[in-house]
């Protein structure tokens, strides 16, 4: 009888040894996949700790880690902006983040029936966070609806806002913008962060993208299309890259490129370029050296259309009834694409006075206004904006 009680025992410490041996191979895989082949840039990694609960301990793991690499790029976001106080990124499915996840490693695991614990180290994709953060960079802040005595910031900037590039490619009787494969698209994507006025931003094609715009839609110039695109980009102009492929059986020949430029989803710019396949370029190199020259050129025709520019400013009173109401309006002037500036003079609870500045006419400003539903009316000196269909006693 002993003899069976030491020996159980001794079978049970032989399957705990087992299921620890177990568990590190199953980290050391775990950290030597992916992640170890290639050469992670430790700027687009973090390391989160995890803690859930749920009604197993799969469920808890599972819930863990979907918070864990939302917090993780958080941290890569403002690390990258050099910044703890940056504004959050763009509301993200959670599908859409595990697709910007290169690998992720896990450390000092502990788990029971419904609690699960760890460390995760998340290696997010570097071009994914790169798009994300440009977009995350033009967002408004909420601190601009306080007024300078209130710690806010006394204006909001829009005249460094980006460019939006849909990069439509037609390779045959195929039409894609989001679609995978879309190699015109993949080679935009691997192109370095730009800067400046001209500054390029590719949507990140998540859900929101998806339902705003499609390839034809993005072909044929739809305004309502362009103008929803833009919003959500918080970029000030929408470009279409149509890239199509002239190609001699198999093997691409070269790709004929039409540029066309829009803003307030308002046609203002058209450009077309030919480029021919070097002797030994292949495909992937062709659509990379087009790319390059397309951007090059929409980023010098930004700049020049910026200096161009001479903003008007106009003094305005923004009837409110709460400090809510007030943000909400801010917001709709930040995505105003004539809009360059908004300076907030003063702040009450019935009213913001504010200076705006703005490019092209005041009838422009007028209908710039109307698609983000707003109202310009009044003169000189009292001009109001408010929302449309809105009544002031004042």
């Amino acid at each position: 009888m002993a003899m069976r009680l030491v020996t159980a025992i001794a079978g049970g410490r032989a399957r705990r040894n087992l299921w620890c041996a177990l568990l590190l191979l199953a980290g050391v895989a775990m950290r030597s996949g992916p992640a170890a082949a290639q050469n992670i840039d430790e700027a687009y990694s973090a390391t989160v700790k995890v803690d859930a609960t749920a009604d197993s301990a799969a469920a808890a793991r599972e819930m863990a880690r979907i918070d864990g690499q939302r917090r993780a790029l958080t941290t890569v976001i403002e690390r990258l902006s050099g910044s703890s106080e940056t504004t959050n990124p763009p509301k993200l499915d959670d599908k859409t983040i595990t697709d910007m996840v290169a690998s992720f490693e896990v450390a000092n695991e502990h788990m029971s029936t419904v609690r699960y614990v760890a460390d995760y180290t998340f290696h997010f994709r570097p071009s994914k966070v790169r798009r994300l953060v440009r977009v995350a960079e033009t967002a408004p802040t909420e601190s601009a609806g306080k007024s300078p005595a209130e710690g806010g910031k006394p204006s909001v900037e829009s005249g460094n806002r980006s460019v939006v590039v849909l990069p439509v490619y037609r390779d045959g009787s195929n039409l894609v913008l989001w679609d995978d494969p879309n190699a015109w698209r993949a080679a935009w994507s691997e192109r370095p962060t730009g800067s400046g006025s001209g500054r390029l931003v590719l949507p990140l094609g998540d859900a929101g993208d998806l339902a705003a715009i499609d390839a034809e839609k993005a072909e044929s110039g739809e305004s309502e299309a362009l103008t929803a695109i833009a919003q959500r980009n918080r970029g000030s102009e929408v470009v279409v890259a149509l890239a199509t492929t002239r190609r001699q059986g198999a093997t691409l020949a070269g790709l004929d490129v039409n540029v066309k430029r829009y803003r307030s989803g308002r046609l203002v710019d058209t450009q077309g370029t030919s480029l021919e396949a070097n002797s030994g370029e292949n495909d992937t190199d062709l659509l990379s050296r087009a790319a390059a020259s397309v951007a090059a050129a929409i980023e010098s025709g930004a700049k020049r259309n910026a200096g161009a520019d001479q903003p008007t400013s106009l003094a305005v009173t923004v009837p409110i009834n709460s400090l809510g109401e007030w943000v909400q309006v801010r917001d709709r002037l930040a995505s105003v694409s004539a809009i360059r500036k908004i300076d907030l003079l003063s702040l009450s609870r019935q009213e913001a006075k504010i200076e705006v500045k703005y490019v092209g006419s005041q009838d422009q400003l007028k209908s710039s206004l109307a698609e983000v539903s707003l109202d310009l009316g009044g003169g000189d000196p009292v001009w109001r904006i408010q929302p449309s269909g809105a009544t002031s006693a004042r």
